[in-house]
């Protein structure tokens, strides 16, 4: 079975046991968080799509650890005048590992 949720303004197509990393969430690590956001939910040819999202389905998840992604280089360089300008950024992540998918 597998779902498709909505998260930090983003969509994540996820199935049991799947570890994934999304936008930082206000949650403590250990915590279960429920998401029911959930446009999709498939197992096989079976399929329920919402509109907008599937009435009474419900993604719960597990919160592994709060982390910060990678870090992005960002150069901004103007040419023949003598300038350059080196930052970076690195996104706060939460890792969340998918327990369970219910729909009604």
């Amino acid at each position: 079975m597998y779902a498709v949720i909505v998260t930090g303004g983003k969509q994540y197509r996820v199935a049991q046991g799947d570890s994934i990393f999304v936008e930082k969430l206000d949650v403590e690590e250990g915590a279960n968080i429920d998401f029911d956001n959930v446009l999709m939910v498939g197992e096989g040819e079976s399929v329920q799509i919402g509109a907008p999202y599937v009435a009474g389905a419900k993604v719960t998840a597990n919160v592994v650890a709060q982390t910060r992604g990678v870090k992005v280089r960002i150069m901004k360089f103007r040419r023949r005048k003598h300038h350059q300008k080196c930052t970076g950024h690195r996104q706060y992540l939460t890792q969340i590992e998918i327990t369970g998918i219910s729909a009604a």
